[in-house]
């Protein structure tokens, strides 16, 4: 093969422009190698762009400046309680090794920075090991108009996260949006923010106060702007190019045609995982295989696709193939959908319970979304439990919300009459539209009011960790997350298995080479973030559980491709 075959050569070809192809491909440019980002859509940022922004990073400096200080040693005896098994223990340590340096590498190098929670719990805390905080570190906010008229590259968050159409809400935001007359700093707090929103819409199509994810990505893509790496967008990858078992370059879709790339120091594939590959959802989700995730649309398994072709293992991460949130769906008057995650803000709240088709509990409700979701998973599995319902009365509804129903709406009748929101005055009645067991249904209220009387949840231990307890309400004793429910009249809301992202994924080692069937590493092929398979091996042991390895190993990738050549090719 001769130079003449190729229409480009760079270093190191990134294919996908989410965070961690993002990180990888600015790590690469900081490293003097010249290359190429490849995105299939014409936004960058893929299901980062949605997220909260949290990175789950243990021992780092951010979170001793943040006053919670912890240590690489402490985390890993919780990751060892946590995932079962060998498997993936040299992955697990190189991301517990590097994680603090990679933060200050982008700290230090980029535009990004980040922030250590100091109440931000690991999911799993009755764990050794667990942390309370400074674990997860949520990015700082971000300008949009920074980007100037790239700001539109930027994928934008979910609408139902989004108020007025197009402002972004985080958690500390929400209590004073819905009440901006209750305190002078609610009403400054709410006017500052709907001010800028305003004048951001005379030039922008969406407020440019860019939190959680969407900062994230803004930063990434505001350090890969001041470097010059060159960005293609609406450019998937048609396949990869091998010579002699070494991964020598890639076929990228271009507007005039397909072009043929060449990479000197290999192609890194960052394209989002399984996402709405068929395929991929039926050989490794659950069956019934859930309808709904959370991936941005163009995500369809194509990295994962072109490594199994050319002899990659694909990696089913043993716990969980996907990783989950529970969400509800509301079909508006013109035919669209609204899927809303229900991550934090009502399953832990007290005067709520979920219960499947037989009227029953399966699982402490305010446990991660992640974890509520294998509880419905693993009923589905003897008692039909896809959807479950979110059970709760109006008290809850005025004081909580649920789902897309805010706190205090009073006039519910338009959720209602879609079907999203289930009223009945009692229990029993309740029990009919979605087909629940009344009488199972009226003992488990009855036995939940029971335990939340006694303030003590004997059935899942609801209230006993303190992820449930910051996310239930400290204002209602004796426990956050108990409630009594009644009187009616009562609601019921359906909630489904999403995937937010995949765990089964691509082998790889410590530095992301993919790993071929024959046992070795594939020449000049890397993978990272949800393309490879979970570090975590399906389990999801904190916020940014994803996010935080994407960033880790989307840096070892880049800094590996610097110091190694495969091939001329």
């Amino acid at each position: 093969m001769t130079n003449r075959s190729w229409d480009l050569t760079v270093d190191l070809l990134v294919v996908g422009a989410g965070a961690a192809g993002m990180t990888a491909a600015l790590v690469a440019s900081l490293e003097g190698l010249d290359v190429l980002l490849c995105e299939k859509s014409n936004m960058v940022g893929g299901v980062a762009s949605t997220s909260a922004g949290t990175v789950w990073i243990p021992g780092s400096r951010q979170s001793a400046w943040a006053g919670v200080p912890d240590s690489v040693e402490a985390a890993r005896t919780y990751l060892n309680s946590v995932i079962r098994g060998n498997e993936g223990v040299e992955l697990r340590e190189a991301f517990l090794q590097s994680g603090p340096a990679v933060l200050d590498y982008l700290e230090e190098n980029t535009d990004v920075a980040f922030a250590a929670a100091t109440a931000h719990p690991d999911y799993l805390g009755n764990r050794p090991g667990a942390a309370f905080g400074g674990r997860a570190l949520g990015t700082l906010p971000f300008d949009g108009r920074s980007l100037g008229d790239d700001f539109i590259r930027v994928r934008p968050p979910r609408s139902e996260f989004m108020a007025f159409g197009g402002m972004m809400v985080g958690k500390a935001d929400l209590p004073l949006l819905l009440k901006p007359f209750g305190s002078m700093r609610a009403f400054l707090h709410v006017a500052r923010m709907v001010a800028r929103y305003m004048k951001d819409l005379i030039r922008y199509r969406r407020g440019t106060r860019l939190i959680m994810g969407n900062a994230l990505v803004a930063r990434l893509l505001m350090s890969l702007k001041r470097l010059d790496v060159p960005i293609r967008y609406d450019a998937p990858m048609r396949e990869l190019i091998a010579v002699d078992g070494a991964v020598v370059g890639a076929v990228i879709a271009d507007a005039k045609g397909d072009i043929r790339v060449r990479a000197r120091r290999g192609v890194v594939l960052a394209t989002g995982g399984i996402g709405w590959s068929r395929h991929l959802r039926e050989e490794m989700f659950p069956n019934p295989v859930p309808a709904l995730s959370l991936a941005s649309p163009e995500i369809a398994g194509d990295g994962i696709d072109a490594a199994c072709g050319i002899g990659a293992i694909l990696d089913d991460a043993t716990e969980s193939a996907g990783l989950w949130m529970p969400c509800s769906v509301l079909t508006k008057p013109d035919g669209t959908t609204s899927v809303y995650p229900h991550i934090v803000l009502d399953r832990a709240k007290p005067g709520l319970i979920a219960v499947n088709s037989a009227g029953r509990r399966f699982v402490n409700e305010a446990n991660s979304y992640h974890d509520f979701c294998v509880g419905m998973l693993k009923s589905n599995e003897t008692v039909p439990s896809v959807p479950s319902f979110l059970v709760c009365d109006r008290r809850f509804i005025h004081d909580y919300g649920i789902g897309l129903v805010l706190p205090g709406t009073t006039k519910l009748k338009r959720f209602i009459e879609a079907g999203y929101l289930i009223e009945a005055e009692t229990i029993a009645a309740l029990a009919i539209q979605p087909k629940i067991d009344p009488g199972e249904l009226g003992q488990s209220v009855g036995r939940y009011n029971r335990h939340a009387a006694a303030g003590v949840d004997e059935d899942f231990g609801r209230g006993s960790t303190d992820l449930n307890r910051i996310n239930g309400d400290p204002a209602n004793g004796p426990n956050p997350c108990l409630r009594e429910i009644g009187p009616g009249p009562f609601y019921a809301v359906a909630v489904y298995p999403a995937d937010l992202a995949s765990s089964a994924g691509i082998a790889t080692d410590e530095n992301g080479r993919v790993i071929a069937q024959s046992g070795g590493p594939v020449p000049g092929l890397y993978a990272c973030g949800n393309d490879s398979v979970s570090v975590f091996r399906g389990t999801y042991p904190g916020p940014g559980a994803t996010l935080g390895p994407a960033l880790v190993f989307g840096w070892r990738v880049a800094m590996h491709a610097a110091r190694h050549e495969y091939g001329s090719g």
